[in-house]
């Protein structure tokens, strides 16, 4: 019996768990009751050793958070054919050295789309209605020494330009087109099957808008894809929020665009080189800072161990991916 309980875990389908060591498997009692899973930190071989040893037998790969997947580590996996990632963005994964070797990526971004999108217009209500600074000025006990606070701004009507307009891009402008905000967007291409106007880069959006709301991957061409030319062109009230990846904006003329009063203001979840926060950004009032939490609730990781699951499990039926990545 005990042999029998011992080769088990060896009949279920493998998968690799690439992760940080220190990064703690939420789900995975869940995961390994489907599947054999390898995680080389819970063996007391050497990561070169376990990974040698077991890499003739890994097909499938799961990674967590930002581990890197590059090429170089990709070259140690002769036979894989799949990455199932369980973040939004995949500036962690070399996605040309996978398109070269076929290697299929799915990512879980529609598993945080909901909850990302909240954040974003949670961000940008909190910038225009001061809430966070209204918040310090009455438990700063201002109220009664300087008896007003000043205005806010309306968010109907604001002209938002949504910069990615996949699946958080997508529910940030349905929740916004409830408040009676106007939409536009940039993207890769134009969809047909959206009414939103379309603007073929992000200049010409941020010309056009009163808000930009970063949404989009982080890649080779997007990389401070909003510097200060596009913030110059959002003007002296714009706002910009990013729930995107940190380094979608020149960080430095970000800064130096809010302190001398170029645009007015931002909300901000990520960062360029987290978890370090550009200091002049702390006594600003205008801005609103979280930690790269806008996918943080139960609810969404509930969703990628059933987006993570559904990828494996199709992948091992030979069925359709759930989350499969464009190939572009």
């Amino acid at each position: 019996m005990a042999d029998k309980e011992t080769q088990q875990p060896e009949e279920l389908p493998v998968v690799f768990l690439h992760r940080p060591p220190s990064f703690i498997l939420p789900f995975g009692d869940h995961l390994r009751s489907q599947f054999h899973v390898l995680d080389p930190y819970e063996s007391p071989e050497p990561y070169d050793s376990f990974l040698a040893r077991h890499a003739p037998s890994i097909r499938a790969l799961m990674t967590m958070g930002p581990t890197l997947v590059s090429a170089e580590f990709l070259d140690r996996l002769p036979v894989l054919e799949l990455i199932v990632a369980t973040s939004a963005g995949l500036d962690h994964i070399d996605l040309p050295a996978c398109r070269s070797r076929g290697i299929v990526v799915t990512n879980a971004s529609s598993a945080f789309a909901e909850d990302v999108a909240d954040c974003a217009v949670g961000l940008l209500i909190d910038v225009l209605r001061r809430i966070s600074a209204a918040d310090r000025f009455v438990r700063g006990r201002m109220w009664p020494v300087k008896e007003t606070y000043p205005l806010g701004f309306k968010l109907g009507g604001k002209r938002v330009g949504i910069v990615g307009l996949g699946s958080i891009g997508s529910e940030v402008a349905k929740r916004l087109s409830a408040f009676g905000c106007t939409i536009a967007y940039t993207a890769r291409n134009k969809k047909q099957s959206v009414p939103f106007p379309f603007y073929a880069n992000v200049r010409d959006l941020a010309a056009n808008s009163d808000v930009l709301v970063l949404c989009c991957a982080l890649t080779k061409e997007t990389y401070h894809l909003v510097n200060k030319d596009v913030m110059v062109a959002l003007g002296k009230e714009g706002v910009i929020i990013n729930v995107g990846r940190g380094s979608l904006i020149n960080e430095k003329e970000l800064v130096q665009c809010l302190v001398g009063g170029e645009i007015g203001g931002a909300g901000l979840d990520v960062y360029e080189n987290e978890p370090n926060v550009p200091k002049e950004l702390f006594g600003l009032d205008n801005v609103v800072l979280s930690p790269h939490s806008a996918g943080g609730t139960p609810e969404a990781f509930e969703a990628v161990l059933q987006l993570t699951v559904g990828n494996l499990r199709a992948f091992f039926s030979n069925k359709p991916l759930v989350s499969e990545v464009s190939n572009e």
